[in-house]
């Protein structure tokens, strides 16, 4: 019996899949809990509909990042950080990532989430850093972050 899988079913298939199972198995398990659905030509094609949707949306929000990216990276897109600092242009303390959220979302009106921002280690000098950006599976920016003296 065909089925095409609603859930993960785990050694049997992912959910979207259309496999060949067992009519007992298919009827006793998957079907009555709900983990599956009977593949036929209606269902098949409302599958087809959801996939090519979700593809829709995927691109959509690529999109998105791709123009997050441009913008980020534009030369006048500078986050401008105070702090305080000692003689030797090092800060007393550091700046963690969300401050750099912070900073950009006063500056720019533009809201990023902290994960997103990748510093390896806070910034603990004066002076310009570049901080990478994941916005996407497949997009990285690189914001330009200025430190100054308070």
């Amino acid at each position: 019996m065909k089925v095409i899988f609603l859930k993960d079913v785990k050694g049997k298939g992912k959910k979207g899949d259309v496999k060949e199972v067992p009519t007992g198995y298919a009827q006793n398990f998957l079907i009555k809990n709900g983990y599956a659905k009977e593949a036929n030509k209606g269902s098949i094609s409302a599958l087809e509909g959801q996939k090519k949707a979700q593809e829709k949306h995927e691109a959509e929000i690529l999109e998105e990042a791709n123009k997050m990216k441009e913008f980020l990276e534009k030369e006048e897109t500078v986050v401008e950080i105070k702090a305080k600092a000692g003689a030797d242009s090092r800060l007393f303390g550091a700046i963690p990532s969300k401050q750099i959220a912070e900073g950009l979302e006063k500056q720019y009106k533009v809201k990023l989430d902290k994960r997103k921002i990748e510093l390896a280690q806070p910034i603990r000098s004066l002076g310009y850093t570049k901080a990478p950006v994941k916005l996407h599976s497949e997009v990285t920016a690189v914001i330009k972050v200025h430190v100054v003296e308070e």
